[in-house]
């Protein structure tokens, strides 16, 4: 394991990944494979807000008000 590693928050780490699938969809070759990292960059970035929460780090949602 790279030593940058063992100090990143793993929030952090996901957010990398999503970094790294951004720049493999610039280089993608055809509309199938751009997409597919698009989507894969979006699936990480969720993850990584999601560990922020988990970690307290960021507040829950507030309630949506209810409908009338």
């Amino acid at each position: 394991m790279p030593t940058h590693l063992g100090h990143m928050k793993p929030s952090d780490l996901l957010r990398e990944n999503a970094e790294n699938c951004l720049q493999l969809a610039e280089r993608a070759e055809g509309q199938p494979a751009f997409k597919r990292y698009s989507r894969m960059a979006q699936a990480w970035t969720a993850l990584a807000d999601e560990q922020d929460w988990l970690d307290g780090e960021i507040p829950p949602l507030a309630p949506k008000p209810a409908s009338k």
